[in-house]
């Protein structure tokens, strides 16, 4: 990006300064034929030979050796340089630019697509994922001098002393700095079959402008938790590709692959955003996004699948039993977290507490932690009937007499969960502890309570848009492989485990 920055700063400054930035056209043949010719000629000899230099003890030990420090690349890798070799780019890069500029040739495309040539095949030598098809090369043999490939560079960064080339292999071709291997690892890279990890989490997105957050996007943002920023508006081009993308492809795609000892893990999102799961007539297509990913995840012998945030919503797929009941014979395990999810809400409650108050939409995990509060001997308190009628129906002899219906604001331990409504929160007590058991806590309405924040406990590298049940999902996704627990994950819940 720095690359990228100063380039159209100088652009814009040479036509400025020589021919003037208003008369500069659109396209120009000639132009574009002699950026072409100057980046394949003195660009890439250029660069071959001063990169050679680099390798030198001397300037290798002060310099390149910040960029090499890096043996497994990434894209950001692509543009960690010190400064002083920055510049040394820059002056390479300028060439085609200010030659066509001098002699009139120069035209908008042929500037933003040098620059954007420039920075995709950087990104992309780096990305340590061989993505060019083997087909390429079998149409235009010619062009395994033109193009390197990410297992091409990937060598650079392993072995040190071959494969120096900018772009074009062609300069390490005629001086014999081509590794041996080049063409057995390009071959092998295609070939290779994906490692199959142990444990699956399955999410999906937020807003559009969700997919910059993702590792996929700005490491920066990546490493931060999601906030919307004014500055986002200004990338709506991307995030409209982005969202036409997810559209057209339709599947669900990896985005995150882990190692914890000997343990593999993913997390794939299914390509949906939070307000497509409230759309009645998109439950059926995200529904049948899900049964591919449990499906697929089966056949390749994966042992557990957590299915995250609304993933998982009981009127979607009643909390996954829906795929349980469709495909009996499963082998994965499915986990939704909620036995987790009830562990900690229970372990929020004070000590000596012997009423709560159980407000919002009834959910799995109110139902179980009803139950489990039941069996304590903690009076579970509700305001509306048929909320008491539901739970009295749902748990039976277990709640004896601990479940009460009541309107009484005098209970100072209120679990709420998805619906609560501000209106609802006016009629708690002064001191109130509010504690949530859903995906989305309710808004702090009253400055004159407290509301518990679970995941301000939870640690995460990535973003942490998604609050309690994304978290404690996939986190139970890990706790199933550790532990080895052979229970069904859906059948139902047995408090004793959570206490």
């Amino acid at each position: 990006m720095i690359k990228f920055c100063s380039m159209e700063y100088y652009s814009i400054w040479v036509l400025r300064r020589f021919r003037g930035l208003l008369t500069c056209p659109v396209w120009r043949t000639e132009g574009v034929i002699i950026s072409i010719l100057l980046h394949i000629g003195p660009v890439e000899f250029l660069y071959y030979w001063l990169h050679r230099a680099l390798h030198h003890h001397f300037l290798y030990s002060r310099y390149h050796s910040h960029h090499h420090s890096s043996i497994v690349t990434e894209p950001i890798t692509s543009v960690i340089h010190p400064f002083a070799e920055h510049m040394a780019y820059f002056a390479l890069f300028a060439i085609p630019m200010v030659a066509t500029t001098l002699s009139g040739t120069a035209s908008v495309i042929s500037f933003a697509g040098y620059v954007t040539y420039i920075d995709f095949m950087n990104n992309l030598g780096h990305c340590n994922s061989e993505l060019i098809p083997n087909s390429l090369f079998s149409i235009f043999p010619p062009l395994k001098y033109l193009m390197y490939t990410p297992s091409y560079h990937s060598l650079h960064h392993t072995q040190f002393r071959t494969n120096y080339s900018l772009f074009m292999p062609i300069y390490d071709y005629i001086y014999g700095t081509m590794d041996k291997s080049s063409d057995t690892l390009y071959e092998t890279s295609l070939n290779r079959q994906e490692d199959s990890p142990e444990v699956v989490h399955l999410t999906h997105l937020i807003t559009p402008e969700s997919i910059f957050h993702l590792r996929l996007g700005f490491a920066s943002l990546a490493s931060r938790p999601f906030t919307s920023k004014w500055y986002m508006c200004l990338m709506w081009p991307v995030t409209f590709w982005s969202m036409m993308v997810t559209w057209i492809y339709g599947r669900t795609f990896v985005v995150e692959r882990n190692t914890f000892k000997n343990l593999k893990l993913q997390t794939w999102v299914i390509p949906k955003y939070r307000v497509q799961y409230f759309m009645q007539w998109q439950r059926e297509s995200i529904n049948s996004l899900i049964e591919e990913a449990i499906l697929e995840a089966e056949v390749r012998g994966i042992k557990v699948l957590s299915l995250g945030l609304l993933n998982q919503g009981e009127e979607l797929n009643r909390n996954g039993e829906l795929y349980i009941r469709r495909y009996p014979q499963l082998k994965i395990k499915l986990v939704d977290g909620s036995s987790l999810a009830v562990a900690v809400v229970l372990n929020s409650i004070p000590k000596g507490t012997t009423q709560v108050h159980l407000g919002g939409n009834l959910s799995k995990v109110a139902y179980s932690i009803a139950s489990a509060l039941c069996q304590r001997g903690i009076q579970v308190a509700t305001a509306q009937k048929n909320e008491h009628d539901k739970l009295k129906v749902r748990l039976g002899s277990e709640a004896g007499n601990n479940l009460v219906l009541s309107k009484s604001s005098a209970v100072k331990t209120w679990l709420v969960g998805d619906g609560l409504t501000e209106e609802e929160q006016q009629k708690a007590s002064k001191g109130t502890l509010f504690i949530p058991f859903s995906q989305f806590p309710p808004k702090k309405s009253r400055k004159d309570c407290f509301y518990l924040q679970h995941t301000g406990n939870v640690d995460s590298q990535v973003s942490r848009e998604c609050r309690l049940l994304r978290e404690l999902a996939a986190k139970k996704g890990d706790e199933y492989m550790a532990h080895s627990w052979d229970s069904a994950c859906f059948r139902r819940m047995e408090c004793t485990r959570v206490r």
